[in-house]
């Protein structure tokens, strides 16, 4: 259905149209547009993605509630072995997956095999799901027997964003399929050729057809996955703005929602910080995937004395190389809105240490490793999600100063701390107001089956997206309580 890609080094290559899967049939659309994919590496359109509307969203539900009853009727081992093959098969495929990668979203190779790898993670979780997922069951009075069950809700979907074209959207679809629930997939119009490699592996492994279609598209599309009444819950990955108003137009609709929105993650460094690995942790934080993803380092709280280690932060940044260490930015707009907050940020007095604008740079969407120090709350930058490789330092003189500091923002997704103290630590972890938290790790991403979801205007809804919580969220508990005899002993429920 869709082929390998064949890209295997950086340079360019062309590749498919996205098309919807629809039913296990591609389809290019009714609305009658299509959106050049750049590769950004080389501001170069590598191939075109269909625009849909709400016509295509209804007929993949219709195919996925076509394909739901066999699906579901499967026992949750045989729905997970599909799953098995898939996540061997993307071992298999592991280069040609993260060469696509590369090549829609413009990270580094590495990088885009972190996220592949991580997206294998997701899936070996949902593998265990028929161990996990065995319902309870408990004598809770004489003769009497409670016990849940877990249920799919039918038709689902997920609305994905363009940073981490593979990894996110497993997140979602392997605990829903597992569920027995069938899947729409809304990848991001930007990145949307992952997604059907995805459906094809999937189909590879022996997935039936409508149990994951995939609607490609942009704003439309999304509103129509809010809307529809066959859909009963939709999860989400996306900035704050649209996460909030993703969640309120599909629960207004009646649906389940969990919509996971953007960062501003604080990093607190105190003096007593151990300073090679604090220096190479934090360079790590801000600059990988070019800072584009929402567990990035976006300001670092410096408290007191801590010279020593920014010095050997903006060197070692400095010596990064823009193509090879670092990525490329995703768009023209991307690239123009973070060289905008770095200018608006020296034009207010903050001291660019690192100057990561590619004036000289023809070819592709590039901002290298950028540090301003001398960084406040009242420039737009240090409090705004700026999604690029920047970092803003605050100055500090205590700690208690860094955890207002970090709690006086709106977000909540990461927040970490670079002490040799465990005392300092535990303060801190208790303090501040984020969902994922790290001590001397200033990536903070929980492993499974630990989930993934931040705080505050870092999420809207109930729960996390991967793990336990993210099967619970695509499906639903069945209690029942079971009496076979007559007993003489009385009691409420009799």
């Amino acid at each position: 259905m869709i082929p390998p890609f064949e890209g295997d080094s950086y340079d360019f290559r062309s590749y498919v149209p996205a098309s919807n899967v629809i039913g296990g049939v591609l389809d290019n659309g009714n609305a009658g547009e299509i959106l050049e994919i750049l590769n950004p590496r080389y501001a170069k359109a590598m191939s075109t993605c269909a625009m849909s509307n709400a016509s295509d969203v209804d007929a993949a539900v219709q195919a996925a509630i076509k394909a739901f009853p066999a699906w579901s009727a499967l026992p949750i081992r045989e729905r997970a072995q599909v799953l098995y093959r898939f996540r061997n098969l993307m071992l298999d495929h592991l280069d040609e997956l993260c060469w696509l990668v590369t090549h829609e979203n413009g990270k580094t190779f590495e990088e885009s095999k972190g996220e592949v790898l991580k997206g294998v993670e997701c899936v070996e979780f949902s593998c265990s799901l028929p161990n996990l997922a065995a319902g309870r069951e408990l004598e809770v009075s004489s003769g009497v027997v409670c016990k849940e069950i877990h249920e799919p809700l039918g038709v689902v979907a997920g609305v994905t964003p363009f940073n981490f074209p593979n990894m996110v959207p497993l997140w979602m679809i392997p605990n829903a399929l597992v569920a027995g629930n069938c899947f729409i997939h809304k990848p991001s119009e930007q990145t949307p050729l992952s997604a059907l490699r995805i459906a094809a592996l999937l189909k590879e492994a022996g997935l039936p057809d409508g149990v994951l279609n995939v609607v490609q598209g942009a704003k439309a599309a999304v509103e129509a996955l809010c809307d529809h009444p066959g859909i009963r819950a939709l999860a989400f990955v996306g900035s704050t703005p649209v996460a909030r108003l993703v969640y309120g137009r599909a629960a207004q609709s009646g649906k389940r929602a969990l919509c996971l929105g953007g960062a501003k993650n604080h990093l607190i460094m105190v003096p007593d910080a151990e300073p090679a690995m604090t220096a190479q942790n934090v360079v790590a934080s801000f600059t990988g995937c070019a800072g584009q993803r929402c567990m990035a380092a976006s300001v670092l709280v410096a408290v007191g004395e801590v010279d020593h280690i920014v010095d050997e932060i903006v060197s070692q940044a400095a010596a990064l190389k823009v193509g090879e260490n670092v990525g490329a930015i995703v768009n023209s707009q991307s690239q123009k809105r973070i060289e905008a907050y770095i200018a608006q940020a020296e034009e207010m007095g903050a001291t660019v240490r690192l100057d990561g604008r590619q004036s000289d740079r023809k070819d592709g969407y590039w901002v290298g490793p950028t540090v301003l120090d001398h960084m406040t709350p009242s420039i737009p930058g240090c409090v705004e999600e700026i999604f690029g490789p920047v970092l803003s330092i605050v100055r500090v003189e205590s700690l208690e100063e860094a955890l207002d500091l970090e709690n006086q923002s709106p977000f909540g997704n990461a927040s970490s701390v670079y002490t040799s103290s465990g005392y300092v630590a535990e303060k801190v972890m208790a303090r501040v107001s984020a969902g994922m938290c790290g001590v001397n790790i200033g990536v903070p991403v929980p492993r499974e089956p630990f989930s993934f979801g931040g705080w505050n205007h870092s999420k809207f809804g109930h729960g996390d997206v991967t793990g336990w919580d993210g099967f619970r969220f695509f499906s639903r508990p069945r209690k029942i309580t079971m009496k076979w005899e007559l007993h003489e002993d009385a009691t409420w429920m009799s």
